[in-house]
């Protein structure tokens, strides 16, 4: 059973080779040669902010960065649980994130693309609790959407940088 399964292996490795794959983390692949190379746009709101945080996580701080992203963020609620008495309980939270990749040696834009995520967060409970759960959902979605403007921009690297 196991030369089995290590000959499916190796087989499903030579087949991905053959389409194009390649890995994404690895000593010479986009995730390493773009770790710390793009500069983020520099928030203007919370919002903003924790998407900066999250997509620094990510790509690690810019030290000497080549590429600067630029980004349109749009945010918006959404009542979902509407009580007999006309009380909004449940809340979606949808965002949008427009990005473009440029290559600040040559101001031209590399790739660009949209990504777009909700979240919800309960609005039943007191004040304050209604507050922080409105705050974390927003937090999740710039999460959310960070991570997908990271694999966007991992699947489609903007050739080799460096």
């Amino acid at each position: 059973m196991w030369s089995y399964s290590r000959r499916s292996f190796i087989l499903s490795l030579a087949a991905l080779s053959g389409c194009g794959f390649r890995p994404v983390y690895g000593p010479s692949a986009a995730a390493t040669a773009l770790r710390g190379r793009i500069r983020v746009r520099e928030p203007k709101n919370a919002d903003e902010f924790f998407l900066l945080h999250r997509l620094e996580e990510r790509f690690g701080r810019p030290e000497g960065a080549r590429y600067r992203l630029d980004y349109k963020l749009e945010t918006r609620e959404r009542g979902l649980a509407i009580t007999p008495a006309q009380e909004t309980t449940r809340f979606h939270v949808l965002g949008r994130a427009d990005f473009t990749l440029v290559d600040t040696a040559s101001g031209k834009a590399v790739t660009s693309g949209s990504v777009d995520g909700f979240t919800g967060y309960s609005a039943i409970g007191t004040t304050i609790s209604t507050k922080a759960a409105r705050e974390d959902a927003y937090r999740r979605l710039m999460v959310i959407l960070a991570d997908k403007i990271t694999s966007r921009l991992l699947a489609t690297p903007p050739g080799e940088p460096g």
